[in-house]
């Protein structure tokens, strides 16, 4: 399981692959640039950012079918990560048609060939255990939802493609030991025998 830099390592780690692994003859014919964009960075870029493939993370989701998982190797039911999908936009920025359609071709061909990041492909900062693995895949968005997210940013649209990042398990504090003393806080009131006469004797 990961610590709190998952999320961040996920998006790190697809960028980090897609830069190391493009070819040399088309870096040579279509040098590029790989970034991961925040929100901020999506909706400030302008015309002027060159030949880049950018990964924006627009949706973080529980994942329902492991959200009541524990860990495989020393399963406790005390001690569920939290797991959840990671839903990116894969956006390729270039002035010709031909730059922009190849890079996509590319990038898209080296996902479906390796789709599986395990812990020798994800970077390191947010401490992967050997059983993590996360699954790549092309995600289904209709064209009203893909606009949805452009019309939100200030840039036009450039050519995109969804992708989901699936399951990312994040460690949560282990639970305390014993179980919290609870303070109980009592309430002392001066004897009044009228509070115990039911009747008077004839």
């Amino acid at each position: 399981m990961g610590n709190l830099q998952s999320i961040y390592s996920v998006g790190n780690s697809i960028i980090n692959f897609l830069r190391n692994t493009y070819p040399d003859d088309l870096r040579n014919s279509q040098a590029c640039e790989f970034r991961l964009l925040s929100s901020g960075e999506m909706a400030s870029l302008g015309n002027n950012i060159g030949t880049t493939l950018s990964l924006y993370l627009y949706r973080v989701m529980v994942n329902e079918h492991m959200r009541h998982t524990s860990r495989q190797r020393t399963p406790n039911p005390n001690d569920i990560p939290l797991s959840v999908d990671l839903h990116y936009l894969m956006t390729v920025w270039a002035d010709s048609a031909l730059t922009e359609q190849l890079i996509m071709a590319w990038a898209m061909r080296q996902l479906y060939m390796f789709p599986v990041l395990d812990r020798s492909a994800l970077s390191p900062e947010a401490n992967w255990d050997i059983e993590d693995q996360v699954q790549v895949i092309l995600a289904e968005m209709s064209t009203e939802d893909l606009m949805r997210i452009w019309d939100a940013l200030d840039p036009p649209y450039h050519l995109s493609v969804s992708y989901v990042a699936r399951v990312v398990r994040i460690d949560v504090d282990p639970p305390p030991e014993s179980r919290p003393v609870v303070a109980t806080r009592y309430t002392y009131m001066a004897h009044d025998p009228t509070l115990y006469q039911f009747g008077e004797e004839a």
